[in-house]
């Protein structure tokens, strides 16, 4: 082929746009089978989530006295609670507050620690050093208890759990962007950049975010299974999602202790839901990485 002419701009070549995305699919499923079958998971408790009110049988809020504690069987099929709820709806209505508190503090946290991670590069000197001397601060605090920090200090409710995990997930990801960005920084293209009078903002948003997009993703994914898992351990400790809104930590707060003999599907179901969420979340998350990893790459 002469030199110069693109392998996809002749017809029948190569596949283009959207078709090369797609075709990308099937070969991420062979060559990580596990990391397939973790966004199987994951997109099965997204559809889930999004069909609650059409597949869950009973009401998750509805309280039947009749009914407390009654075992699995053909009425409620994994069983009720202390107040008669169902435990099979209240474990689907819970995976919308597991996935939008995931979702959601992964983007938001990877989206401010990229954005600080590539500025702590590129400004570097004085200002890299107090932005990394204060990402330590944070780092020098375990995820679960700067958590519970935030959360005693603003309470309880679904907007302060966001924050609460958001807050811990930002230093993480804001060092490892920040040792990409490092590299990308002393590229010719920035260099051409400044050159050509563009200013700071532009060339962060515009010629180093984007190179940066893969530790981007794989930091999301890999703190959405945290997110998930915090927001059931901060749950669980009555300082997450208060009662009686549907969540699986919630669901396990007081039942694995006090019904763990006599009712003990109230805490095997919820905490199966939870292990598999981030199971599924981290089986993808280390498969993404050596897909988009050049080190890791196999050939």
């Amino acid at each position: 082929m002469p030199a110069g002419i693109d392998a996809e701009a002749l017809p029948g070549t190569a596949p283009r746009g959207w078709a090369r995305r797609f075709g990308a699919v099937p070969e991420f499923a062979r060559r990580h089978p596990l990391g397939a079958a973790g966004a199987a998971v994951v997109l099965a408790m997204a559809l889930v989530a999004a069909i609650a009110t059409l597949i869950a049988p009973y009401d998750p809020l509805a309280t039947d006295y009749s009914a407390i504690m009654t075992p699995p069987g053909t009425t409620h099929w994994l069983g009720t609670d202390a107040y008669g709820r169902d435990v099979l709806s209240r474990i689907i209505y819970g995976s919308r507050t597991a996935l939008t508190v995931g979702f959601v503090c992964a983007i938001v946290g990877a989206t401010l620690g990229a954005i600080i991670g590539v500025t702590s590069a590129y400004f570097g000197g004085t200002a890299d050093l107090l932005i990394e001397r204060l990402m330590d601060v944070f780092l020098s605090f375990p995820l679960i208890i700067l958590a519970l920090a935030v959360v005693a200090v603003l309470g309880n409710g679904v907007g302060n759990v966001v924050l609460a995990i958001t807050v811990p997930m930002v230093p993480r990801c804001a060092r490892v962007i920040r040792s990409s960005a490092l590299a990308i920084r002393r590229t010719p293209y920035v260099d051409a950049a400044r050159a050509a009078g563009f200013g700071h903002a532009r060339i962060i948003l515009r010629h180093m975010l984007p190179n940066v997009m893969a530790p981007y993703l794989i930091m999301a994914t890999a703190f959405m299974g945290q997110a998930i898992l915090l927001e059931a351990s901060l749950s669980f400790l009555g300082l997450g999602v208060a009662e009686p809104t549907a969540a699986w930590g919630l669901m396990l707060k007081g039942a694995a202790v006090d019904f763990a003999e006599t009712a003990p599907w109230l805490a095997l179901f919820p905490g199966l839901a939870i292990s598999l969420a981030v199971f599924a979340f981290n089986l993808f998350g280390d498969s993404l990485r050596d897909a988009l990893d050049p080190k890791l790459r196999t050939p």
